[in-house]
């Protein structure tokens, strides 16, 4: 079965996104015009099956009410019961009902892990002051009380941030992360890369890390089959083939890619051997779909 390890969906009317509802605001991936609509549980699983794809994972996307948000997704997942699926909810580990608000999201059977954004893109990070997380002992433990409730934490930030981030999860051994969107390399040139991977090794070195190979356009409008091959062969090669899975981090990539595109240069770098664990068995055991 393979499976998609990082999508997104969305009802305009059962959950509101700020972000996504901003009008004329172009933000780091792009401008968000042609998704501003509803994205539906068909649409999406409609496009999946036509790429081979079998099961997924739902990733939290920034609704103004996060329990809102896993609820619906539960609700969808519940309506859908031929289709298996996992999602990934949203939890502010640094505030007071960190603890009551994790408990209540494991009760949602669908719920495996947790999303709190380290790192956008040095620009909105700046304005938004997300990446201050890692200097606050409480997101510390909210890491350690996502580890004990068995649940695992989706990592998304920006290269500057790697070290620290590395140097921070390692005081919290058992709990499973996956770096989302290949670390956003956001600089695509011979040095930005060269830079990317050299922080990308601080993350690969904890045993605990997987590597998600999504969101591959966010960065890169006009990105080629060399750029994309590069990113991803440096990938594979710092987590290894049990340590990466497959994401297409639909349709925020609509905006650049096509699902054919994005599981084509996928299939066409990755080796043959590798494909059955990076298409999906590596992201049904981590999201133990």
């Amino acid at each position: 079965m393979r499976v998609d390890a990082h999508h997104h969906l969305w009802d305009l009317k059962a959950v509101h996104y700020p972000w996504l509802m901003a009008r004329g605001e172009r933000r780091f991936f792009g401008d968000p015009a042609p998704i501003q609509r509803d994205y539906s549980v068909s649409e999406f699983t409609n496009t999946a099956v036509a790429n081979g794809i079998g099961a997924s994972v739902h990733i939290q996307v920034g609704a103004d009410d996060p329990m809102r948000e896993a609820r619906w997704v539960q609700e969808v997942a519940e309506d859908n019961p031929s289709w298996p699926a996992a999602q990934v909810a949203f939890c502010d580990l640094t505030g007071r009902d960190a603890t009551a608000n994790l408990e209540a999201l494991t009760r949602l059977p669908t719920v495996k892990g947790i999303r709190q954004i380290v790192g956008r893109s040095s620009e909105e990070d700046f304005a938004t002051g997300t990446n201050r997380l890692l200097d606050d002992p409480n997101f510390l433990a909210g890491l350690r009380k996502v580890a004990e409730l068995r649940l695992s934490f989706d990592l998304q930030l920006i290269p500057e941030l790697m070290q620290q981030t590395a140097s921070l999860l390692s005081r919290v051994e058992q709990l499973p992360v996956a770096l989302c969107h290949c670390g956003s390399p956001s600089d695509w040139s011979r040095e930005g890369l060269k830079s990317w991977e050299q922080s990308m090794l601080h993350l690969a070195r904890l045993p605990q890390v997987s590597c998600k190979l999504s969101g591959l356009g966010m960065f890169n409008e006009g990105w080629t089959m060399d750029e994309v091959r590069q990113i991803l062969e440096t990938c594979t090669e710092l987590f290894g083939a049990d340590r990466c899975m497959f994401g297409s981090n639909f349709p925020v990539d609509s905006l650049r890619s096509s699902y054919e595109e994005i599981v084509s240069v996928v299939s066409d770098v990755i080796p043959a051997a590798d494909q059955e664990k990076i298409f999906g068995n590596n992201a049904a055991r981590f999201y133990r779909l």
